[in-house]
């Protein structure tokens, strides 16, 4: 029997299942492990108000995904946008629609909360999250390079 997942907004009390997948996430872009830097960075953008999170949540409690928005701005269109930067589904919840439902979820915020539009990037070898984002309608930016100053 496949368990049924809840998409909701997070809540304090899913601090550790969200830094640890969190965590899983970081180590998916090849980042070491560090469930309190994890712990530190979500806890500051939820007590900052920086992002709004949402949780996938099983029939047992259990969380096994979650996306993060940021909200921005686009200067060209001179309107708020939310960057969906982070989502990530545990591996054995993958292939259930968990990211989609995710997915869903960051449109609805976006909509409801006037935003422009959404913007995401993904590692080019990540061609299964390519193929997701494409079928749920995302179109792949032909026209931007994008680029990064590391100022470490």
């Amino acid at each position: 029997m496949q368990s049924k997942i809840q998409i909701r907004k997070f809540q304090q009390q899913d601090l550790n299942q969200v830094a640890h997948l969190f965590d899983a996430y970081r180590q998916f872009y090849q980042e070491r492990t560090d469930i309190n830097l994890a712990l530190r960075y979500i806890s500051e953008r939820v007590v900052n108000k920086e992002s709004t999170i949402f949780v996938a949540e099983d029939d047992q409690g259990v969380l096994v995904g979650f996306c993060q928005l940021y909200p921005t701005f686009c200067s060209v269109a001179a309107q708020p946008i939310y960057v969906l930067y982070d989502l990530f589904v545990a591996p054995a919840a993958r292939g259930k629609g968990v990211a989609r439902q995710l997915l869903d979820a960051a449109v609805v915020c976006g909509k409801e909360n006037r935003k422009a539009r959404l913007d995401l990037s993904t590692a080019k070898t990540n061609l299964t999250a390519q193929a997701l984002y494409e079928a749920n309608g995302w179109v792949r930016d032909h026209e931007f390079f994008t680029y990064s100053y590391s100022l470490e």
